[in-house]
């Protein structure tokens, strides 16, 4: 599957480049929506939910590792048909400004290239949004102390947990009594509260600096990274587009070549293999196509046939309460659960949040 955007020679357009960037985050916020549709029915799949970073991270692992061993360039760039390609300045005395760009030369991308590449797309990314996500904590424990102070008896046990029971905000009588690692952790916290705020500025005027620059044809390098690495994103001529399908060829056969054991093993290993390929083959059209339909055919939850059955847990209501958005009755630990983390009705998709729910003291 291939987008080919307008734009003239190997340089790709700032379109281009905007668009690949932003695609991993895009299809992440996607996967999250049509995860979360199917844990309505499928309940085990919150679980992938809860550890949402770690399964987009390892994702993002095996898509961006494939794509570079076999097509110099990551998952999205290979959508619009965009390569890496290593570069080598060679700069000459007596040679001016302008002839520059005839000094550039382009090669394939080294391992190390390759791999540092992984840990720019994949580890910091990942580290960032665990970052992002201590940062909210502290954030929304601050804003809680400062409304309802340390010294208040009355707020003490609310000061300290949340809904779910997790530590926010320790009182003093707790903080002198507290392990080490809980001290520990809290400081981390501290820190990261105070230092993120700079650091995530720092990185979004870097990038917004270096596509400035790109956008004005006043530099080869789209981000920080690229330029840290040594590369240019190109365009692919046709001859490696088909370069590729041959690449890949011999890659698998090597692979296939160097399979060992009883011949039912060998026949085992490679049935594997080539399930393995093609599901790595068809995992742009199949990833995109997937979050398409599950886009399009959204639908909400259905009623059961018991009214005294939550349609959330699919169990007899305890604590039943009603979302006034909507008028459904549901457990009041599943609806405050759902609509804290996606803001609507599960029934209707009608918008709501936490305060249109009211406990019923009389079930219905």
């Amino acid at each position: 599957m291939l987008f080919q955007v307008g734009g003239q020679g190997a340089r790709p357009t700032f379109f281009e480049m905007s668009a690949a960037q932003q695609l991993p985050s895009s299809l992440r916020a996607a996967l999250t929506y049509s995860l979360g549709v199917l844990a309505l029915r499928r309940p085990f799949l919150h679980k992938i939910l809860d550890y949402e970073d770690e399964f987009f991270a390892l994702l993002l692992l095996v898509l961006e590792t494939h794509s570079l061993r076999t097509t110099d360039a990551s998952f999205a760039e290979s959508l619009y048909g965009l390569r890496r390609r290593a570069v080598k300045i060679r700069v000459k005395k007596d040679s001016s400004p302008a002839d520059m760009s005839d000094q550039i030369q382009h090669s394939g991308l080294e391992k190390r290239q390759k791999v540092l590449s992984v840990v720019f797309m994949v580890v910091l990314p990942y580290l960032k949004s665990k970052l992002h996500a201590i940062y909210n904590k502290e954030r929304e424990a601050t804003l809680q102390a400062s409304l309802w102070g340390h010294g208040d008896d009355r707020y003490e046990y609310g000061e300290n947990y949340d809904g779910e029971g997790s530590s926010l905000v320790s009182g003093r009588s707790l903080d002198r009594n507290a392990p080490i690692r809980e001290h520990l952790m809290k400081r981390i916290q501290k820190i990261v509260g105070a230092c993120y705020p700079w650091l995530h500025a720092g990185s979004e005027g870097v990038s917004f600096a270096y596509q400035l620059l790109y956008l004005l044809d006043a530099t080869g390098f789209y981000s920080l990274a690229l330029h840290a690495l040594q590369i240019h994103v190109c365009r692919a001529t046709a001859q490696e587009l088909m370069d590729t399908s041959s690449r890949i060829s011999r890659i698998r056969s090597h692979e296939r070549e160097r399979l060992r054991g009883p011949p039912w093993l060998k026949a085992l290993q490679g049935a594997l293999l080539s399930c393995t390929y093609t599901v790595l083959d068809y995992a742009q059209t199949g990833l995109i196509a997937a979050v398409f339909f599950f886009k399009v055919a959204k639908d909400g939850i259905p009623l059961p046939l018991d009214r005294k059955i939550c349609p959330l847990c699919s169990q007899k209501r305890a604590n039943p309460s009603v979302l006034t958005a909507s008028g459904f009755v549901f457990c009041y630990a599943c609806i405050f659960k759902y609509v804290s983390q996606y803001k609507r009705c599960p029934i209707t998709l009608m918008p709501a949040n936490v305060d249109h729910i009211r406990r019923l003291f009389h079930d219905i």
